[in-house]
């Protein structure tokens, strides 16, 4: 299913789309209270009883594990930015439980990815006392699997094709989770190829300013979100009173924020692609070839054997965070810090540029890669800042 033109956050919804829980404030409170005062059952408007509140649009609220005002709202716009109904979590790893949990799945199909989920994946193993398999993303699926389809793909920002991966699942009646993490809106919405449950980390792009925790899973039906509410009730893994704050705040600039991520990233992914095909003893662009390799990302990618082309996709424009690799695993982990501009720490998607020699938070890596999560300052200062510190790796290489 393609769609032509290319798709656009509406700031309006971001800004406004909560406005039917708006009160006299013009920039909502941080509700810090964990119980709510019970209505006078002989004058109460509101429902008295919990069993008629409704969780989604609550006309009041009675203890912030069930509902509280900032989160609801903020579910409010998640759910009308991402298509479908919304549910925040502690963090995306929270989130990523309470999905296996919700599906119960006898086998997991998955491959490579965020090493978190790999591990949360553990957690649920052990806590469940049962042997989930796991197999591969192109084994043969059968009823009761969960396909588990990362994309655009950590650390690398290569994509892989929904809707091959939907078809294949569904025929056997299995379910597919779509983690789109590197992928917000307006990048892709992975509803209209197939997905049945749409998982992101919301520390990530929906926060954007690396100041706080969430997770969100996206859901096509009421039904659905309902379950998967109560389930976080007793579960207890909903987001506090702050981040919830924090969160709202950052939704009203997700239009602003990742489209220039986006485009910031891609002139960048070009433009280091064109370093990696440089020959030692060669430059590019003041950039000496032998230092880098190789380029990851999902606009670099070629139409695949079974005709996948990310662009059709990814219609809101490309990941802006990717991976390169480096000639040799000593120039990794000093590239890092010679960078002005980008900042050495784990994490992505927030509005300062982050970069990251991969190893040093997932073992499993290669020592060589590394990880740059791009921000909203001025794109050519951040190629001038890569520029120098290649140049500066160059002067290093050549002491040793």
């Amino acid at each position: 299913m393609a769609i032509t033109k290319t798709l656009k956050l509406n700031g309006t919804d971001l800004i406004h789309g909560d406005s039917a829980m708006a009160t006299s404030e013009v920039a909502p409170s941080i509700s810090v209270t964990t119980t709510f005062r019970a209505p006078n059952p002989s004058d109460a408007v509101a429902p008295t009883s919990l069993a008629d509140v409704d969780m989604r649009n609550p006309s009041r609220h009675v203890y912030s594990r069930y509902t509280q005002q900032i989160s609801t709202r903020a579910e409010q716009i998640l759910s009308r930015v991402n298509d479908g109904f919304a549910l925040t979590y502690a963090s995306g790893l929270a989130a990523s439980y309470a999905a296996l949990v919700f599906y119960q799945p006898k086998r997991i199909a998955i491959r490579g990815g965020y090493h978190g989920c790999h591990a949360t994946i553990a957690v649920y193993k052990k806590n469940q006392g049962i042997e989930v398999e796991m197999i591969d993303l192109d084994s043969e699926y059968r009823r009761g699997d969960l396909c588990w389809l990362e994309t655009p793909l950590n650390p690398t920002g290569e994509s892989r094709d929904i809707q091959y991966y939907a078809d294949k699942i569904h025929k056997v009646g299995g379910k597919l989770l779509v983690d789109s993490t590197f992928g917000p809106p307006p990048l892709q919405y992975p509803f209209r190829f197939g997905a049945d449950l749409v998982l992101h980390s919301g520390t990530k792009y929906f926060g954007g300013h690396s100041d706080l925790l969430a997770g969100v899973i996206i859901v096509k039906t009421l039904e659905e979100w309902n379950k998967l509410h109560s389930d976080r009730t007793f579960l207890g893994n909903m987001m506090g009173s702050l981040e919830s704050w924090l969160l709202l705040r950052s939704l009203r600039t997700l239009h602003l924020r990742v489209p220039r991520q986006s485009a910031s990233a891609t002139v960048l992914a070009f433009w280091l692609n064109s370093i990696a095909k440089t020959p030692a003893g060669q430059t590019y662009d003041g950039v000496p070839g032998g230092l880098l390799t190789r380029v990851w990302h999902s606009a670099l990618q070629e139409k695949d054997k079974r005709g996948f082309e990310p662009s059709k996709q990814m219609q809101g424009g490309w990941n802006a965070t990717f991976s390169i690799l480096l000639a040799k695993p000593e120039h990794a982990a000093q590239f890092p810090h010679l960078l002005k501009y980008f900042i050495p720490a784990t994490s992505l998607g927030g509005v300062e540029s982050l970069i990251e020699h991969r190893l040093q938070s997932d073992p499993s890596e290669d020592p060589r890669l590394i990880r740059l999560s791009i921000g909203v300052e001025d794109v050519e200062d951040l190629k001038a800042d890569l520029q120098q510190a290649f140049q500066k790796l160059d002067l290093v290489k050549a002491k040793l």
